[in-house]
Parts: C-alpha cells; sequence; structure tokens
C-alpha cells in the first residue's frame, strides 16, 4: 500500500513539473471548486429542518399569497414546499409570523394554532389531557407576545369553566392577561396596539369574548377598556387626516408639476403650491328623500330625456257627494213657550234651501328613499398656486453668435432696441450677452389656469382657487456664469486653434526636412554606386588587358577574397541595393 502510494505520488510530480503554469491553475481551480461545493454540500445536508407556522394546509391560493407578502414585508423568509404548508427558520420566527398574522388578520380560517403540540399521551385521561393542553396553549401564547418588541413579559390565565347541560346555564370562558413592557415603549396608551394583542387572544382561543378579556400592567391598570376613549380616536383621526391632505396634496402636487414641466420646462416652472382643507368634523344625518315615479325608462339610442315621470301614483281614492233640498224651518224651542230665536231666523222661517256637499279622499303612494349618512373628514377647499416665468431670447448675429455688449456696438443697440432702459424686458450691461425677456400673454395664462382647474377638479362651489402668476425670476447669476463660460469656451478653442496650427507648422516643417534629407542621402549614394562602379571598371579592364597579353597573375590569398567578396556584393547589389550601399559605406570608412 505505502509502496503504490509511493508510485502515485512519484508520478503525479513528475506531472506537475512538465504542466505549463496555466495547466497548474487550472487544475487549482477545480480543486477548489470541488473542496466548496462539497462544503456546501456538508452545510446543506446539517441544517435543521424548518419550523411550521401552522400544521395544517393552507388550502386558499389567495389567503396563501397573502400570508407570504406579509412576512416578506416584516424580513421573514418563509419557505413553501408547493403543498400548502409554511416553514420558518426557528420557532422564534415562527411565534414573530403567527404574531404578525393575527395583527393583519390572516390566520387561515379553520386552523388550530395548537394541533402541532403534543399534549397527551395514550395513558393519559381526557381531563389530564386538557388541562396540558391548557397550560400548553397559555405557554405559547405567552411566547407568541414576548415576539412583540415592546414586551419584557406576559403572563396568561385562561379560566374554562365546566360544562354544563344547558347552554343557558354555561359560563363563558374567561382571560386574564398581565403584560410588562420594555423601558420607552408607549403601548400601555396605545390603543391599536392594545387591540391587536386582544385580537390575538381572540384568535388563538376559541369560544373566546372580547367582553370578558382583562389585559393589565404591573400596576393593575386595565389596559383594554376602550369606552372612554373616543377623544383619543378622534385625536389619531385627525392626525391621520392631517397625514391624508399632505399625501394628497403632495401627489396632486406631483403630477400638475411634471405635466407643466413638460410645457413649459423645468426652469421656468420650479415649483407649485397646492393646499388642501378639509372638513374633520363627524355629521350623522338621519334623511327621508323623495324621488319621482318613472313612469317609462330612458331610450338609450336617443341622447335628450325621454323619460316619463309622476310625483306620485293613486293607491286608492273615496269620493262622497251629499245633496239636500228642502224648506227652512225655524226652531221655536220646545212646544208651548215663546220663541227666542232673533228676527234675523225668524225673517227665514219657510224658505226654501238648497245644500251640496263633496268630500274626496285619495292615498296616494311616492318613491321614499330612507338614508341614514355618516360624513367622515372629506375635503372642503383646494387652492393652487404656480408662477411661470417668461421666456429669454439671447440675440445673435447674422453668423449665430452671441452679441456681447461693448464699447464698439451700445450705441447701435440701443438704436435697433427702443425702450432698452427697461431692464424688465432687456438685459444690455457691459461685458454680457445682450437678452430679450417675453412674458407670458393673457391668452397663455388663462389656458394655464383651465389646465390647472381641470387637473384637481375645480369646484367653484367649494369655493376652490387656481392662481397662475408670472412673475420674473432673477437669473442675473445664471446668466453671469453662461457667459463666463461662453467666454471661456471660446478663449479654450482659440488657444487649441492656435496650438493645432502650430502642430500643423511642425509637422510640415518635419515632413520637408525629411524629404531633402531623404534627397540628400539618395544623391550621395548614387556617387558613392557611381564611384564603386568605376573602380570596379577599371579593375575588370586590367584583368581583360592582362588575360589578353598572356600574363599570369599570381593572386594571393587576400586578394583572392577580396575577389569573391565582390563577387558577392555584386550578387547582393542586385537583390538588395540599399544594404550594399550601407555595406560599401562601411568598407570605405573603414579604408
Amino acid at each position: 500500500m505505502n509502496e503504490w502510494l509511493k508510485n502515485i505520488t512519484a508520478k503525479f510530480k513528475e506531472l506537475w513539473a512538465k504542466w505549463k503554469p496555466v495547466q497548474k491553475a487550472i487544475a487549482a481551480g477545480i480543486v477548489v471548486v470541488i473542496i466548496i461545493a462539497l462544503a456546501v454540500l456538508f452545510k446543506g445536508s446539517s441544517k435543521k429542518s424548518g419550523i411550521a407556522v401552522f400544521n395544517t394546509e393552507i388550502t386558499d391560493e389567495q389567503n396563501l399569497n397573502d400570508i407570504k407578502l406579509a412576512l416578506s414585508k416584516e424580513n421573514i423568509n418563509v419557505y413553501d414546499n408547493g403543498s400548502g404548508y409554511l416553514t420558518v427558520d426557528d420557532e422564534y420566527t415562527a411565534r414573530r409570523a403567527r404574531l404578525i398574522l393575527n395583527e393583519q388578520n390572516l390566520i387561515p380560517m379553520g386552523t388550530d394554532p395548537w394541533d402541532f403540540l403534543n399534549v397527551g399521551e395514550y395513558s393519559m385521561t381526557d381531563f389530564e389531557r386538557q388541562e396540558k393542553k391548557a397550560q400548553a396553549v397559555e405557554k405559547e401564547i405567552e411566547d407568541l407576545i414576548k415576539t412583540n418588541r415592546e414586551i419584557a413579559d406576559a403572563k396568561l390565565v385562561i379560566g374554562y369553566p365546566p360544562d354544563e347541560i344547558f347552554a343557558e346555564k354555561q359560563k363563558p370562558l374567561t382571560a386574564s392577561l398581565l403584560l410588562t413592557f420594555k423601558s420607552g415603549s408607549d403601548m400601555a396608551h396605545n390603543t391599536k396596539k392594545i387591540r391587536t394583542i386582544q385580537n390575538l387572544l381572540i384568535h388563538s382561543i376559541p369560544g373566546l369574548k372580547a367582553e370578558y378579556i382583562t389585559i393589565s400592567d404591573e400596576e393593575n391598570n386595565t389596559l383594554n377598556n376602550f369606552e372612554n376613549l373616543e377623544e383619543v380616536e378622534r385625536l389619531t383621526l385627525i392626525e391621520r387626516t392631517e397625514k391624508f391632505k399632505l399625501d394628497l396634496a403632495n401627489k396632486k402636487r406631483v403630477k400638475v408639476l411634471k405635466s407643466l414641466q413638460e410645457m413649459y420646462s423645468k426652469d421656468r416652472v420650479r415649483e407649485i403650491d397646492i393646499n388642501i382643507d378639509m372638513d374633520t368634523s363627524e355629521v350623522s344625518s338621519d334623511k327621508n328623500i323623495i324621488t319621482p315615479i318613472i313612469i317609462t325608462e330612458q331610450d338609450r339610442t336617443k341622447p335628450y330625456d325621454t323619460t316619463v315621470k309622476r310625483d306620485y301614483l293613486p293607491l286608492a281614492s273615496s269620493r262622497i257627494t251629499k245633496e239636500w233640498t228642502g224648506t227652512g224651518y225655524n226652531p221655536q224651542g220646545v212646544a208651548g213657550v215663546d220663541g227666542e230665536n232673533p228676527p234675523v231666523h225668524s225673517d227665514m222661517s219657510n224658505v226654501i234651501g238648497k245644500s251640496t256637499e263633496t268630500e274626496t279622499i285619495q292615498n296616494n303612494v311616492f318613491n321614499t328613499e330612507h338614508r341614514t349618512e355618516k360624513r367622515m373628514p372629506a375635503v372642503d377647499r383646494i387652492t393652487v398656486s404656480v408662477n411661470i416665468d417668461g421666456r429669454w431670447t439671447e440675440v445673435t448675429d447674422g453668423a449665430g453668435n452671441p452679441v456681447f455688449v461693448d464699447e464698439k456696438n451700445i450705441a447701435k443697440l440701443k438704436e435697433d432696441y427702443p425702450g432698452w432702459e427697461n431692464s424688465y424686458l432687456y438685459r444690455m450691461e457691459m461685458g454680457h450677452q445682450l437678452r430679450i425677456y417675453s412674458p407670458l400673454s393673457e391668452k397663455e395664462l388663462e389656458d394655464t389656469a383651465n389646465y390647472l382647474q381641470g387637473a384637481i377638479g375645480y369646484d367653484e362651489s367649494r369655493n376652490y382657487r387656481v392662481v397662475v402668476t408670472n412673475v420674473k425670476i432673477d437669473r442675473k447669476d445664471e446668466q453671469n456664469a453662461a457667459d463666463d463660460d461662453y467666454l471661456a469656451r471660446k478663449a479654450r478653442n482659440q488657444t487649441i486653434l492656435f496650438i493645432l496650427i502650430g502642430v500643423a507648422v511642425l509637422l510640415v516643417a518635419f515632413i520637408i526636412f525629411r524629404f531633402i534629407s531623404r534627397e540628400m542621402e539618395r544623391r550621395r549614394r548614387l556617387r558613392e554606386e557611381e564611384l564603386l562602379r568605376r573602380q570596379q571598371a577599371e579593375r575588370e579592364k586590367a584583368l581583360w588587358d592582362a588575360k589578353n597579353e598572356g600574363m599570369e597573375v599570381q593572386m594571393s590569398v587576400e586578394e583572392r577574397k577580396r575577389a569573391e567578396l565582390q563577387e558577392n556584393a555584386i550578387a547582393m547589389a542586385k537583390e538588395h541595393p540599399e544594404d550594399v550601399a550601407m555595406l560599401i559605406r562601411t568598407w570605405l570608412m573603414e579604408e
């Protein structure tokens, strides 16, 4: 085994020595990746399983998505395996998640939050199981309440009454909760937070009602007595109303400001003020409203009103008519007694009379609507004010360059622009660009006001107010900066132009110098080649003459080498004339 290990090690060292640096780096990277993968695998396999938020399946898809969204907003990582069971990392997170879901009333219907507790054994009696379950429920609710960051401790006692045969004799379930708050907490005076704890108890304990819950602090002050908190809730409503006013005004401001800036540019419309007045008083009204009875409905194919209406319809009627005709009589009293009638009645004795009486009774039916309204805080008045700056036009010459006021052209500019002394319409200052101000016309102001009225839903009956002004904004600093930037840019461009011209002159001079140098070099090289050619011709002529005269020419070793070099130089001169010229120049310098 040791021998095999030594052989493997030796082969690995041999291969490692043969590998290139790139191959070694790749091998090292592969080893590092394998080690990291194994570490992640071991860590994932050693991670304990999650804790169930509820041990029952959540079948309502919408409820499941709402729960996930609510927990994600509280930075709680919740895991769903696709079967409707939600899990979290640890027990504390599970309790905190249940508390948050209870606050937002997202506990799934029919879910028992305690069914995951192992509260009984096979050998226990029903009474022991119930007692153990009650203790477990109390402990779990206490732990759940303690997950609130403002609660230091909680003690819960649930009173389970004995079961009665008759429902009317059954005593209610009660609960008493003692809370200890952390330092700096305002939960004891916050009705909303106390109601959240009370709702937690109601949802966690089946059958428990709000009137049988007592929540108190360490000083035995009852915290869930909400009967005398109307004024506090009213103040809270006013705070919410003020916040609503600010939010509504800001939304309208952003929307309208963006539209105006797109029409006039951001620089001309810098801000818009929107104020919303709201009536925060609560008004209750009880009305009986009588509306007309519609006999014929509106014909939707016609643009005008075709309905036939009646103020009422007869439900029942009764008519009585009485007529009487006869001789008038004058009562004289009891027989045998003189009458005591006045002379007027005596004169009307034995006069024929006629009487007609008509009575009509009719019961009509009306469209009656009984309406009970409770008016909550509503928008009472909206005021909008915005200032739009005019247009500044920069005067340019015929070439499109801005015109700056100086001593040379100021007299002519004053002649060309009458009214130049009006600083509201002109800016004609020495050393600055000439600018003309154009204010908004009355038509533009009116159209803008009409647009704002439509944007805010203008209601004249509520005394809404829209103000659009054209007050010139002081732009001297901005214009001075623009002038300085233009002059600096102009000077910079001139400097760059002069530099480019200088560089171009130097480049042309260098090209000319280089051209002259090359021409002189070429002529010198031609003269040297001509000299060498003449010398070679003279040597060849001398050799030819010696041959013709039959003379034996004995050449030394040095002369032979010199002849070979000359022949090689001639061959090279045909292929590389420039290199040969350099070689000949070197020979001449040596000699």
